[in-house]
């Protein structure tokens, strides 16, 4: 049975103003990320390189080239001063990817004032950390501000930012709360009113005071930022007090990436804050589960409300999905039912679809357990209590303090326990799907998986002229099939193993890369098998690693690691070769 794509439809007059969303660039990010691109140093054959080299999507790159040539009079000395603060940086996380180092400076950005001023903070007390560490980059951005092009340019880069993410990221972003939203049957709450007292003084002397409380109003916010020199794979999320940024490339399908999680905390931070009372009676609980996680991964935080809103965040994304791909199954089984004539045929079809649910549900398990043992020890609580919105017209608001009592720290204490044999399945399933993944379907009735599974014993039998012709015409009526792809990289770097000329051994690589970088670009719009993501990083770093670009090859390979431990992924692989590049001279 195939399943197809199933979203809610998004209704007529949908506005995405009406629950706080808003997509816009921000010049501030534009200016800082612009400054780090400005900055150059020297590779081996003391030519010029680039210090930061972050994976960007193909709108990315392209603006990246623009975006060299527009500076390209930048005065040496300022470039030196860039390099100097980033240089120094790096060698303070040397394990870092690039994308990783990129981040503190994404949110320093949002502690600055507009530009032109681009002002420090008055106040810097309540900063985290890592954006303290990169403050000092403020100074450097400004000069940059003044002595480049970049002012000159800035207007007419953010109107292309603005009409590149109108192309996918508009209509996916009016889908994902669409569907969020349906789902917790809510609005985002979008004003918050707080009562200050305040003293006013009635005489000169001061003596005595008048004590008045007043109502102050604050607005919240989501920004969707699109930005071209974000990171491909990578949301940077930015929380400023009311205002929640999500900061990600402007071809961004947000249907299928961590916006969704960005988006959902927008909605339930406030409805757990108005439960905090009810969260603090369960917090010794809590904290018990906690400590035990903690036991094993000490980067997990002991905050109990966190933990809470983590929990809570990871239990709807889960639940939410499975809730989709299930609705969307069974309006494909009652089609073909109705399609069929004998009653043994509709049965097969009703045992298919029960079939497909428990894969969806197994799924979901392993997803809960993942987070679980990341420290949101009340995902499966929350995903059980969500049943009975999913089955309800009631908004999850009303029903959040009921959810948060029914806790029980000794019935959650077991839930891995309670999930090993539905992990199991799920990850032998993820693993059964490697060589030819498919996106939500049961693969016997796809013919592209089909075809695949015999192009692939061609590949193993080293028949390559006659596996890349067949994929290439697989191609044609697929061509937005990320597993054809994949499997032609395959195909050209075995073909560039056995060439000893040079310029057709780069020819062949260069094919790889450029079928690698097709998976990439799939991914980011649509949902596909992880295996086969965390294998195409692993394999793009190879081919940078073969030309001795270990920057990018680490960035790669980072990229797969952050995806973990998938079966039949490059996750060890990627780590060993981390490694064996950070050891290099």
């Amino acid at each position: 049975m195939a399943v197809p794509a199933a979203a809610q439809d998004v209704p007529a007059g949908f506005d995405l103003s009406n629950y706080g969303v808003t997509i816009s660039p921000d010049k501030r990010v534009i200016v800082v990320l612009a400054t780090i691109e400005a900055a150059r140093t020297t590779d081996g054959n003391g030519d010029p390189t680039p210090v930061f080299r972050t994976p960007l999507s193909a709108a990315g790159i392209k603006f990246r080239d623009q975006l060299t040539s527009d500076l390209a009079a930048t005065p040496a000395e300022l470039r030196q001063r860039i390099a100097n603060f980033l240089i120094r940086y790096k060698r303070t996380r040397p394990n870092a990817t690039d994308a990783e180092l990129v981040a503190p400076f994404i949110s320093m950005a949002y502690s600055l004032s507009d530009v032109p001023d681009l002002a420090d903070p008055v106040v810097t007390v309540d900063l985290p950390g890592q954006l303290l560490d990169v403050l000092d980059f403020a100074p450097i951005v400004r000069d940059f501000y003044r002595r480049s092009s970049i002012s000159a340019n800035l207007d007419e880069y953010f109107r292309e930012y603005q009409k590149a993410s109108d192309t996918t990221l508009r209509s996916t972003a009016r889908e994902m709360v669409s569907e969020l939203l349906f789902y917790l049957k809510t609005r985002p709450l979008l004003v918050i009113e707080e009562k200050v007292k305040t003293e006013t003084e009635r005489s000169r002397s001061g003596r005595t005071r008048l004590q008045t409380v007043e109502t102050r109003v604050r607005e919240r916010k989501f920004v969707i930022v699109p930005e071209m020199l974000s990171p491909t794979g990578t949301v940077n999320f930015v929380n400023v007090k009311d205002e929640y940024y999500a900061i990600i490339p402007p071809d961004s399908d947000l249907s299928f990436s961590e916006v969704r999680r960005a988006f959902l905390q927008f909605v339930i931070d406030p409805i757990l804050l108005r439960n905090a009372n009810e969260i603090v009676s369960i917090r010794d609980q809590v904290k018990t589960l906690l400590d035990a996680r903690r036991k094993e991964r000490s980067n997990i935080s002991p905050d109990v409300f966190l933990a809470v809103s983590r929990s809570l965040v990871a239990a709807v994304d889960a639940k939410q999905f499975e809730n989709e791909r299930t609705q969307a199954a069974a309006a494909e089984a009652r089609r073909r039912i109705d399609q069929l004539k004998t009653d043994d045929e509709k049965r097969a079809v009703a045992s298919e679809f029960e079939k497909l649910k428990a894969e969806f549900a197994d799924e979901t398990a392993l997803r809960l357990s993942e987070e679980y043992e990341n420290g949101a020890v009340l995902a499966f609580h929350f995903a059980d209590q969500l049943k009975g919105v999913e089955n309800s017209d009631f908004d999850i608001a009303a029903s959040t303090a009921e959810m948060i009592l029914a806790f029980n720290a000794e019935r959650e204490a077991g839930r891995l326990a309670q999930a090993a044999d539905a992990r199991k399945r799920a990850l032998a399933l993820r693993e059964t799907r490697r060589t030819a993944p498919a996106a939500n379907t049961l693969t016997a009735e796809n013919p592209v998986t089909t075809k695949l599974r015999a192009i692939d014993e061609a590949i193993r039998a080293r028949r390559l002229t006659e596996a890349e012709r067949d994929l290439k015409a697989l191609l044609q009526g697929n061509s937005e099939d990320a597993r054809i792809y994949y499997n032609l990289g395959r195909v050209a770097g075995l073909a560039a193993a056995g060439l000893e000329d040079q310029e057709q051994l780069a020819a062949k690589l260069l094919e790889a890369k450029v079928a690698y970088e097709n998976v990439i670009r799939i991914a980011q719009v649509q949902r596909i098998d992880s295996a086969l993501v965390s294998l195409t990083y692993v394999a793009l770093g190879r081919i940078y690693e073969f030309y001795d670009e270990k920057g990018m090859a680490i960035g790669l390979y980072d990229q797969a690691i952050k995806l973990g431990p998938v079966a039949g992924g490059g996750h060890d692989e990627a780590m060993a070769a981390k490694q064996r590049l950070i050891k290099q001279p």
